[in-house]
């Protein structure tokens, strides 16, 4: 499968029965834009947004507590709009709209347990929690934090809260306890919702310790709520003694069970709130600083999750939508949103391959999944082990599968087709925690070439830029918007002025929103992401995205991950650096000639590393990133300390690796002995990320 080659074709049946078409037959209809393409209806999203998305509001039929004076106040460009000015509406009442009856939430874990819950049921559990938060003092605007599973639990505490005006954030159970304060932390929260405990890999983890630390923390917090989640756990102190934060007035918050906060039966009635009214806070990675609190709006939200959901994912109520997410990725935010569509949502607790790779697959075929959200590394995973699930099971319910989190190559795109199904369209979709949603998304009208997104999403007006900051076609660029979006953060927390807003998304070029993606627009119109664009490789005057690279190296059969670093700058030609975990039997000595022979010949003698580097783990990010940018950092003389927070990464100790490594083999000179020894503790300190 070669880059660009045609995979799939939707037939006109498909496209005539999808909600994108069903919403240009009303626009044709009610006399508002005649667009016959995709081309023709993106081209007018972005050229009149505020006819666009006044359409969407009446097409979904969003619900005003207060009619808003208008669409779209303009700012400069991308920066400073404002969405509905005057609106007052909350996002939980398009949840609850839905009939009583019809399945809303089927929650799975690895341990084999299933739940369910109707519209009506989740209404109702909802109201119960909205009704015990608001005894608790919990008021408009105050934060509820909570650490929790992806379960039915998460999903009816958001609800809760939204409903009330208060201000939502979550953490997966996973994060270690000064990775979960230095965020919750920054929005002071007067309540925290919290696990006892949760399952992974087949093993329980018990949170008791975890949370006694986090509460210590938390200076502001009048509850803590805890969650039966495994099976014989006991309660433990949580405000005691222990649960004092230094240089702060003592803590004495109310503990209650899950059960004592649902006690009261109350009917679930949303507050109207401002259209720009915070809904929820989500963070940015940490790795090389506090992590960057990002505020969305109730309005924002609702208006982009029902485009993206309903138009470019085709949900539905006759869908059953699944994303494999934790509650601390913005993925499970959107999925959170298939309620909005009348979908049912799947939430799945629990790690993907266990006990087996085919455990996810199987789980899709049981429920009749018919949209499969995942990661492009799961589906390269499930490639490289050769599984072909459409062999084994039914899934002829599933039409789409979703990929994000990584550029997902050519090869993804085949296997997907080959092994899953010939009529499923392989949604690959790019966008970021700081709009929770895609810039580049997929279409029902689309055709799909391997490597490529199939479009811009509708009312996102996004552009390759060249070095002199004008849009390129058929070259590699900056991924930038030039026109605002609703769900563009309404601030950053404790941000008064907006200079941080500014400087971490403005400061490129005026008025227009910088992602920080490496990207090529073709001239049909497709997207190419090739990854940060502030890790980009640069030999000899040649740019190239960091995902081509991992494309060969990868394709080896000796090689099971890899991290390439180029400290190339300040005016001169660094040196490559590219580390490779082995897989098992592997002859490392032949593996390291292997990938220096194949790097010359499929890409160029330039792009030969200076140094292959062997370890057996390399680092990620909690949400499963390569750490590119902090590595580099410290090869070109910034202490570990300074340049990487060790609570943001998933596996620590593939750092120490990486670190003992790197001084080995001579590059970590400019340091001291103690910065690149094994086992320092890296502190949340440093530059921000983006």
């Amino acid at each position: 499968m070669r880059d660009g080659d045609l995979i799939f074709e939707p037939t006109p049946e498909r496209m005539g029965r999808s909600q994108m078409s069903q919403f240009m037959a009303w626009l044709r209809a009610n006399d508002i834009v005649d667009a016959r393409s995709y081309d023709e209806l993106h081209r007018w999203s972005v050229r009149d947004l505020p006819a666009f998305w006044s359409a969407i509001a009446r097409w979904d039929g969003v619900i005003w507590h207060k009619r808003p004076e208008e669409a779209l106040l303009i700012g400069e460009g991308a920066e400073g709009a404002s969405f509905f000015p005057g609106a007052e509406l909350n996002y939980v009442d398009h949840v609850i709209r839905h009939g009583r009856l019809a399945p809303a939430l089927i929650a799975l874990d690895e341990t084999g347990n299933r739940r369910t819950l109707t519209y009506g049921e989740l209404a109702s559990l909802a109201g119960a929690i909205a009704a015990g938060l608001r005894s608790l003092g919990v008021s408009k605007g105050d934060r509820v934090a909570a650490v929790l599973p992806n379960s039915i639990e998460a999903v009816a505490a958001f609800l809760a809260t939204a409903s009330l005006g208060a201000i939502w954030s979550s953490c997966a159970p996973e994060f270690g306890a000064p990775s979960m304060t230095d965020r919750f932390r920054q929005i002071g929260p007067t309540v925290l919702i919290a696990a006892d405990g949760y399952s992974y890999g087949g093993k329980q983890y018990l949170l008791h310790e975890k949370t006694v630390e986090l509460v210590a923390g938390l200076p502001d917090l009048a509850a803590v709520i805890e969650v039966p989640q495994v099976a014989g756990s006991t309660s433990s102190d949580l405000s005691g003694g222990t649960c004092r934060h230094r240089g702060s007035r003592q803590q004495n918050p109310t503990l209650l069970s899950w059960a004592e906060l649902a006690a009261q039966r109350e009917q679930l009635n949303p507050l109207p709130v401002a259209f720009d009214h915070p809904l929820w806070i989500l963070y940015s990675s940490g790795t090389t600083g506090l992590p960057k609190a990002i505020v969305h709006s109730h309005g924002g939200i609702l208006l982009e999750h029902l485009k993206s959901a309903r138009l470019h994912s085709d949900f539905g109520p006759t869908e059953r939508v699944f994303w494999y997410s934790t509650t601390g990725w913005m993925m499970w935010n959107f999925l959170v949103g298939g309620l909005l569509t009348g979908s049912a949502v799947v939430c799945y607790d629990g790690s993907a391959v266990y006990p087996d790779q085919m455990a996810l697959w199987r789980m899709a075929a049981r429920e009749a999944v018919t949209y499969f959200g995942t990661s492009a590394p799961f589906i390269e995973a499930c490639r490289k082990a050769q599984l072909s699930p459409r062999r084994e099971l039914d899934l002829s319910a599933l039409h789409t599968i979703g990929s994000t989190g990584a550029p997902l190559p050519a090869e993804g795109f085949a296997w997907a087709c080959e092994e899953i199904g010939d009529d499923v369209l392989v949604a690959s979709v790019s966008g970021g925690t700081d709009v929770c949603t895609a810039f580049l998304h997929s279409s029902p009208l689309l055709p799909v070439y391997a490597g490529e997104i199939q479009c811009a999403a509708l009312g996102c007006d996004a552009q390759a830029f060249g070095p002199d900051g004008r849009p390129v076609i058929g070259e590699v660029g900056e991924l930038v918007i030039t026109t605002p979006m609703p769900s563009m953060p309404v601030s950053l927390w404790g941000d008064d002025d907006g200079s941080r807003l500014h400087a971490t998304y403005f400061s490129d070029y005026r008025g227009v929103w910088r992602h920080g993606d490496w990207v090529r627009r073709t001239e049909r119109d497709t997207f190419v992401v090739y990854g940060r664009s502030d890790a980009t490789l640069n030999r000899g005057g040649v740019r190239m995205g960091t995902s081509e690279f991992y494309r060969i190296v990868e394709a080896l059969g000796e090689v099971s991950d890899s991290l390439v670093v180029d400290t190339t700058g300040l005016g001169r030609e660094g040196e490559l650096v590219l580390f490779v975990v082995p897989r098992a039997g592997a002859e490392v000595n032949a593996l390291k000639e292997s990938v220096r022979t194949t790097l010359r010949e499929r890409l160029s003698p330039r792009h030969v590393p200076d140094h292959v580097l062997i370890a057996s783990d390399l680092p990620r990010t909690l949400n499963g990133k390569r750490v590119e940018v902090p590595i580099r950092r410290i090869l070109l003389g910034t202490s570990p300390t300074d340049a990487l927070s060790r609570d943001s990464l998933a596996n620590p100790a593939a750092l120490d690796e990486v670190l003992r490594e790197l001084e080995a083999a001579g590059l970590l000179s400019s340091l001291t002995p103690a910065a690149g020894r094994a086992g320092t503790e890296v502190s949340s300190v440093g530059s921000e990320d983006s």
